[in-house]
């Protein structure tokens, strides 16, 4: 599981409008049973929300908003299928984290 891998929603109570989960964690803490994840939703999920807190990004074709201010642990075995990876839109991701964490 490497980081910004990106996995089918475990929660089937919330995948319609979040499909998908981006693991942010690093390589180095695979050890860990559980993975730090941001939530990718639908744009009619999350219509209005800042950018530099939430930004577009690209799954396959879809357009999504990464869900910064939700990033959550969630156990390594309930991600299951992997579909992609955004590491050539990291950038993008750990700018929202630097939004969540220093507000700037």
């Amino acid at each position: 599981m490497a980081q910004f891998d990106v996995y089918a929603n475990p929660s089937e109570s919330a995948e319609k409008g979040i499909p998908f989960v981006v693991v942010l964690q690093s390589d180095l803490l695979d050890a860990l049973a559980t993975r730090l994840v941001m939530p990718l939703a639908t744009l009619e999920f999350a219509d209005k929300v800042p950018e530099k807190l939430c930004p577009s990004v690209m799954v396959n074709g879809q357009k999504l908003r990464a869900l910064a201010h939700y990033a959550a642990p969630v156990p390594v075995r309930s991600l299951r299928q992997m579909v992609g990876n955004l590491s050539s839109q990291s950038h993008l991701l750990i700018t929202a984290m630097d939004v969540v964490l220093s507000g700037i």
